[in-house]
């Protein structure tokens, strides 16, 4: 079995969403989400990865995101009355940075969910130096 299949066979308990694009991997776990009048928002967690051979190495960084649909009160000065909107918020990348923990006490305050994300990050680790790999874990996915 290839350590890719054992990642992704461990993936495939949490149960995650795995996409790969570019040779880098994602992984999408919808954490929390609430509901309330013709509106919803997600509290998802991303991990993402690349798995690099010379010299052995997986390059690893992980956010909490933010989105939310549905039916604004037309709080913008431009609508005064109700209209679909649709946003994403990102608490990672160039809008804020910092560690997952971070994130996790920001929005720990508005989703009440109980995802360890330091099991998924632990594991994906550990796979990686099963196998003879460095495990570099990076705050955002530029130069992933």
């Amino acid at each position: 079995m290839s350590f890719l299949s054992e990642i992704q066979n461990y993936i495939k308990t949490i149960p995650a969403e795995l996409k790969e694009s570019k040779g880098v991997y994602e992984l999408t776990v919808t954490v929390a989400e609430r509901k309330a009048f013709l509106s919803t928002q997600k509290l998802q967690y991303q991990a993402k990865f690349r798995i690099i051979e010379d010299p052995k190495l997986l390059r690893f960084t992980e956010m909490l995101k933010e989105s939310g649909a549905g039916i604004s009160s037309g709080s913008d000065f431009d609508s005064p009355g109700f209209g679909f909107k649709t946003e994403t918020f990102k608490s990672g990348g160039s809008i804020r940075e910092g560690t997952i923990e971070e994130q996790s006490t920001l929005f720990g305050k508005k989703y009440e969910y109980r995802f360890d994300f330091k099991t998924v990050r632990e594991k994906i680790k550990e796979l990686a130096t099963a196998e003879g790999f460095q495990f570099q874990q990076q705050l955002t996915p530029k130069g992933l």
